[in-house]
């Protein structure tokens, strides 16, 4: 029982902790260079974003402990896959907020959409849930997708 938890906190960790944690430093005053863009209609408030990668990040981490948990032999690719978009959407942070070159962060984005879903069909092989956890965040990069294009465009 309390290794369960243990990997449930690990599985936590890992997405909250250092994808967003390490983003959110390295986005440093990204609500303040957020504020300054020209952006497109239904833009939300600059608040929204840490609210909802928090959530998002925890739904990832819980998805991928039922992942981790099962005895699927398919579950170490999935493993794999689920880190290296990870790596990705890390790497979103950097090509956008600190490097700003938001062109090259949505073609970062189109790519991560893509590993996204993938994982999505990888874990629904293995288990349903996790599958159904990431879909709030294929929709949320979705959405990123059409900001981030217009700030390319606008900005």
């Amino acid at each position: 029982m309390k290794r369960k938890w243990i990997s449930l906190i690990v599985a936590l960790v890992i997405p909250v902790g250092l994808v967003g944690g390490l983003s959110a430093l390295i986005a440093g005053n990204s609500m303040e260079v957020y504020e300054s863009f020209i952006k497109p209609p239904l833009s939300p408030p600059g608040w929204l974003f840490p609210v909802m990668w928090t959530i998002l990040f925890i739904l990832m981490g819980v998805a991928s402990w039922l992942v981790y948990r099962s005895d699927s032999p398919l579950k170490s690719p999935a493993l794999f896959l689920y880190g290296a978009q990870l790596a990705v959407n890390f790497f979103w942070t950097l090509t956008f907020f600190g490097e700003r070159y938001y062109s090259g962060a949505f073609l970062v984005l189109v790519l991560l959409w893509a590993m996204i879903l993938i994982t999505i069909r990888q874990f629904g092989r293995i288990d349903k849930r996790a599958a159904w956890l990431l879909v709030p965040y294929v929709l949320w990069v979705t959405f990123a997708g059409y900001l981030n294009f217009f700030i390319a465009l606008y900005n």
